[in-house]
C-alpha cells in the first residue's frame, strides 16, 4: 500500500487555482494527487520548496515529513512562476 501524504494549500492557493481552465485543474488535481503519494521532486535553489511541473504549468509546494502533510503554496506558468519567486513568496 502507498502511503499518501495529506494535502494542505496555503491561504493564497485559491488566488492562482481558481482562475485556470478546467481541464488545466484536472491535470494539476492529478499531478497533486501523485505528489501526495511520492512527494519530493526538484528542489528550489536554496529555499524550503519543491516544484514539479504540468505542460507549461509550475506547481510549488513543501514536504512536511514528521506530519505526512504536503502544503502547495502556487500554480501558474512559468512566466507567472518567476514573477511569484521574485516577490518573494
Amino acid at each position: 500500500m502507498i502511503n499518501t501524504y495529506k494535502a494542505e494549500f496555503d491561504q493564497d492557493w485559491p488566488r492562482y487555482f481558481d482562475v485556470l481552465d478546467n481541464s488545466i485543474k484536472e491535470r494539476i488535481a492529478k499531478k497533486i494527487g501523485k505528489i501526495l503519494e511520492y512527494p519530493i521532486k526538484r528542489h528550489l535553489k536554496n529555499i524550503s520548496f519543491f516544484v514539479d511541473e504540468v505542460g507549461q504549468y509550475r506547481i510549488i509546494y513543501r514536504v512536511f515529513d514528521e506530519t505526512k502533510q504536503v502544503r502547495f503554496y502556487f500554480v501558474g506558468t512559468h512566466k507567472e512562476y518567476e514573477k511569484w519567486y521574485r516577490q518573494g513568496f
